[in-house]
């Protein structure tokens, strides 16, 4: 199993800047991508940006330019660097993981606890 952890959310004006860090531990060698979906009150989970362990990404299309995803080079971290922020950027932002569990390329997907960003001035 992979257990995924988040940390930085919290309260910032808008125009502000945060940066989201998630560490993962357990079985992470399975690991072949990380990233970032939220959830806004109301609305569906949505995916932010996602990067593959050979730094393929993925971002929501809205949101080029102003979160820019990382990792570390041991593939078990995953920060998300978010600028210009906008109090519609408001929601929970799930840490996320995909691990292969075989050779026929089945997967399973990990999530973390959330972490609450709020964007209110």
């Amino acid at each position: 199993q992979v257990q995924l952890v988040e940390s930085g959310g919290g309260l910032v004006q808008p125009g502000g800047s945060l940066r989201l860090s998630c560490a993962a531990s357990g079985r992470t060698f399975n690991i072949n991508a990380m990233g970032w979906y939220r959830q806004a009150p109301g609305k569906e989970r949505e995916l932010v940006a996602i990067m593959t362990n050979s730094g393929l990404t993925n971002y929501a299309e809205t949101l080029k330019g102003r979160f820019i995803i990382s990792r570390d080079n041991a593939k078990t971290t995953v920060d998300l660097q978010m600028n210009s922020l906008k109090p519609e950027d408001t929601a929970v932002y799930y840490c996320y993981a995909k691990a292969v569990v075989n050779v026929e390329g089945a997967y399973r997907e990990h999530w973390g606890q959330g972490a609450l960003v709020t964007v209110s001035a």
